[in-house]
């Protein structure tokens, strides 16, 4: 007699590779634009919870969600809890969304009192 692997299988294999690449794209830097901004202000919330660090920041223009790499990346920056704290001033090097209703970035970059933390050292663009 033959067996056949069930279906059920197959399901959670194909489940599993869907979810993989819907986390590829919310991860990855598709959602930005390629050009490059600083962005100025002072640090409202930070989150150090996964999938990966974050920034609030009140700009000229209102409040930005600044986006930092994975937990590791970000530690590997020298960013870890207590570099920064609510109220520091701070510049954001990075990608903003395209989508110019949404105030977000994915930072490459960050200097807060005067330290620079390089989060994707290799995606800085000097002028």
């Amino acid at each position: 007699m033959i067996r056949y692997p069930s279906t059920s299988i197959f399901a959670g294999a194909a489940l599993a590779a869907a979810l993989a690449g819907s986390a590829a794209a919310h991860h990855g830097w598709s959602w930005a634009e390629a050009d490059q901004i600083d962005l100025k202000g002072t640090i409202q919330s930070i989150s150090f919870a996964p999938p990966h660090p974050t920034l609030e920041v009140r700009a000229e223009d209102g409040v930005w969600r600044v986006e930092l790499g994975n937990p590791n990346q970000t530690q590997r920056s020298g960013f870890v809890e207590g570099q920064a704290k609510v109220g520091d001033e701070i510049v954001a090097t990075g990608n903003r969304s395209e989508d110019r209703n949404e105030k977000r970035m994915k930072a490459v970059r960050i200097v807060v009192a005067g330290k620079t933390f390089d989060i994707y050292p290799e995606r800085i663009k000097t002028n």
